[in-house]
């Protein structure tokens, strides 16, 4: 409750309402577990570890294989022996071990021991991951064992019930909700109680009296699910911890201890894969755009070549190891280590290229100073030798007349100047007015290519929007398949389960049948065997009436042979003799008292022979309430209708009983045997109502038996609806999966569709780019030499403003 309480606050806390494309998950769970102790939370633990490990090997081999078939690699599958899915379907598949623990947590008189035994049952023998634990002296006990794939885990089953119930007593929890500490209160504010759970399935039907509250286990597995979910949807990476030792010293390694945990852990496996298999791979495109550089002739320039022939070119061209890379259908695969040596060889070239670079540019830099300094040393030469000729000649008479002549003959040169200076001013306002023509032409040229500069930039700002359009879409189809995957995946998974489960509840139809048939057969007998005890009781009836009579008359003959014998003593040896007579019909009705005892006993015996026929009954009646457990729905009332019989057939054990008593004490009564029989066939009726019972009993069962049918049938059409499959009509299964198979590959050609209409339009998004780049370059160079032509007409228009500000000021 804290926990959940805590984690929604921190939500709650960091949650911004800016729209969210994209997360970063981080799951840190622990590691597998194995103590001389494992419990339920280890069961917990090390399932979801399964779960986890399962993945990370389908993630790292088998979509790395799937990725080589796809892509049309030569490859042949290789496999790991990494498949965990036989100890999870153990665990979390129907009647697995959560699975009956959860159901025995449904019932009120289970305990750990029948948890046992129903595990026992269902798996000892049957699945090779779950075996009989060793108990070793010194030990904890054990009472079963699981083959995980770090090793094998004996388990104690002690308590278990009690954790997955995980129940609160609803008086603290009464308390806690009426906390004056509002914490406490908020926490257990949303809690319901078995009760509040058990009156509202009620409420809505007696179907869901097995769904009255949640169990510790199905929270669990219902979490792990949705972490799953998530997982597949996105782009794992993942980290691997290693215990160097179990002592936790330093600079201690337990070399079998660490090789132990990489080979568990998949890594040794990974490993293997990468140097066997294409760990490295690049698009077309791309590769053909980075490593171009490597050998530039290879791909001649201004021609049209597709990106895969273009990279097969440029690898056939390199001085590689050509069997270290494969091409596929739209990547090129390298082996390890060939790409580390590609991206060694476009370092060095770049490295040449751009020293080869520097060493021009510093050469021209050079150049153009040694070409000033030449300059300068010339000029300086020049101006010497000037200086020096004019201090020569400086002080001769014909310079000095010289210097006072000039100045005198400046006006006829003005005048020549003037003409020439007006004839270059009309020839310079002439290439003026061409320059202004041509600088306008050219504005308005550069106008009219800015303005297709920027269609030009707006086309390519469309095929990016349609780029990057399909690059979603591409991206949403991915995600789409990997979803569609996966409902597959857990659709064909449901099916393989639900036919299992219809073949077993098959298989328990036909059983049931069977032993219905035999019970049937069994009360046929009974009724024959009643029918007949029946008219053995009339005919006991009969002879007891007889020997009443004949002991009626026997007493009549008694007085009246006494009495005589007083009147009468001449004929004493004549009464003698009579006596003699009666004596032997004493001794006749004696053997008659015996018979009808023997057939008391025999009448007993058929009441045994009886009592075991219905323990027979009562046997195969709770065989097939354990055969309907498995529908959640009838199972308290299967468990009612069992505790009520075990209850009247208390009470008629107990009956019997004191009937037997009766009849014991009864035996040695000759007087009452008529009441001894009456009493039996007292007995009769009551077991003719038992037998009505049984067959009440029965018909119920059938009943229940036909509404499993039917929720069967509504189940099978729940599948029909949600996945287009049904676990009755099996002559329908490889159409499915038929169905599911032509999916898969109509998903995988759409994919491979889109994914080369992703490339081709990267293609020709990369062509356009580099057209209208080189057009931009072009433009660029007209601009600037356009724009250094201005400059040079306005410096020039600058020196002839300048020339004829000086004329002015001449004038």
């Amino acid at each position: 409750k804290m926990f959940n309480w805590m984690v929604t606050r921190i939500n709650a806390t960091l949650e911004t309402k800016q729209p969210r494309q994209y997360f970063i998950g981080v799951l840190d769970i622990a590691g597998f577990e194995i103590f001389d102790f494992n419990s339920f939370e280890q069961l917990c633990i090390n399932f979801t570890n399964e779960k986890l490990q399962q993945f990370f090997n389908h993630h790292m081999f088998v979509l790395e294989q799937e990725e080589y078939k796809k892509e049309g690699i030569e490859w042949e599958f290789i496999d790991f022996g990494m498949d965990l899915q036989a100890c999870i379907d153990l665990i979390e598949k129907p009647m697995g071990i959560m699975s009956i623990l959860e159901e025995e947590c449904m019932f009120p008189k289970a305990t750990d021991m029948t948890f046992k035994a129903k595990l026992y049952d269902n798996h000892l023998g049957k699945s090779n991951n779950f075996q009989k634990p060793r108990n070793i002296k010194g030990k904890q006990e054990a009472h079963f064992s699981l083959i995980h794939y770090a090793g094998t885990v004996d388990y104690n089953i002690l308590g278990w019930l009690e954790k997955n119930k995980d129940p609160l007593n609803e008086t603290v929890v009464g308390l806690y909700q009426k906390s004056s500490l509002k914490l406490m209160a908020t926490l257990f504010s949303t809690y319901a109680s078995a009760d509040a759970h058990a009156s509202l399935g009620k409420g809505k039907g007696g179907k869901k009296k097995g769904s009255s509250f949640q169990t510790v286990s199905a929270l669990h597995r219902e979490n792990l699910n949705k972490l799953m979910t998530n997982l597949r949807t996105t782009h794992p990476h993942f980290v691997r911890c290693i215990i160097p030792n179990e002592r936790k010293a330093p600079g201690v390694m337990d070399n079998p201890l660490v090789m132990h945990q990489l080979r568990c852990n998949g890594v040794l496996e990974g490993i293997r894969i990468c140097r066997k298999g294409f760990p490295n791979r690049i698009l077309y495109g791309d590769f053909r755009q980075r490593y171009r550089i490597l050998n530039p002739t290879a791909i001649p320039e201004g021609q049209f070549i597709d990106s895969r022939k273009g990279a097969e070119k440029l690898l056939g061209s390199l001085d590689i190891d050509h069997n270290q890379y494969k091409f596929g259908h739209t990547k090129v695969f390298f082996k390890a280590g060939l790409l580390g040596l590609l991206e060694e060889m476009r370092d060095e070239r770049l490295s040449r290229i751009i020293t080869r670079i520097q060493a021009q540019a510093r050469g021209q830099l050079m150049r153009i100073e040694f070409k000033k300094i030449v300059e300068r040393r010339d000029a300086l030469l020049v101006i010497q030798w000037n200086i020096r000729a004019f201090m020569g000649v400086k002080n001769w008479p014909w310079m000095k007349l010289y210097f006072k002549i000039k100045p005198l003959l400046k006006s006829a040169e003005t005048e020549k100047e003037m003409a020439t200076m007006k004839e270059e001013f009309a020839r310079i306002k002439e290439a003026l007015e061409k320059s202004e023509a041509r600088r306008k032409e050219l504005e308005e040229k550069m106008v009219s290519l800015l303005q297709e500069k920027n269609d030009l930039q707006l086309q390519v700002q469309a095929e990016q929007d349609n780029l990057n359009d399909a690059e979603e879409r591409c991206d949403q189809l991915i995600k789409n398949k990997i979803q569609l995957e996966a409902k597959v995946k857990e659709m064909t998974e449901r099916l393989e389960d639900e036919e299992e489960m219809n073949a077993e509840l098959t298989a328990k139809k036909r059983k049931l049948e069977d032993e219905c048939s035999e019970l049937k057969r069994d009360i046929d007998d009974l009724e024959l065997t009643l029918a007949k005890v029946e008219k053995e009781k009339h005919a006991t009836e009969n002879k007891v009436k007889n020997l009443t009579e004949e002991m009626a008359g026997l007493d009549e003959i008694i007085a009246k042979l006494t009495k005589e014998k007083k009147a009468l003593q001449e004929a004493h040896q004549q009464a003698l003799d009579d006596l003699q007579a009666e004596e032997d019909k004493v001794n006749t009705l004696t053997k008659s008292k015996v018979k009808l005892e023997q057939q008391v006993d025999d009448l007993e015996g058929s009441l045994e022979q009886e009592k075991k026929v219905r323990m027979d009954l009562e046997r195969a009646k709770r065989k097939l309430e354990g055969d309907l457990k498995l529908t959640q729905e009838s199972i308290m009332d299967l468990e009612n209708d069992k505790l009520q019989l075990e209850e009247k057939i208390k009470k008629k054990e107990f009956d019997i009983n004191q009937q037997n008593s009766k009849i014991e004490d009864e035996q040695a009564l000759a007087l009452q045997l008529q009441k001894k029989l009456k009493e039996n066939q007292a007995r009769i009726e009551e077991l003719e109502e038992e037998l009505e019972a049984e067959r009440t009993a029965r018909a119920k069962v059938e009943k229940l038996r036909s509404d499993l049918s039917r929720e069967l049938e509504e189940i099978s059409e729940r599948l029909e609806e949600a996945g287009g499959a049904t676990s009755v009509q099996i002559e329908m299964n490889k159409k499915r999966e038929a169905e599911f198979q032509k999916m898969r590959r109509d998903l995988e050609e759409a994919t491979l569709q889109h994914e080369a209409t992703a490339a081709a339009l990267r293609k020709k998004h990369a062509d356009s780019v580099a057209e209208l780049s080189e057009q931009i370059d072009n433009l660029q160079r007209v601009k600037q030499k356009l724009e250094k032509e201005k400059s040079e007409f306005k410096l020039e228009l600058d020196d002839v403003t300048s020339n004829m500000e000086q004329i002015i000021k001449a004038k």
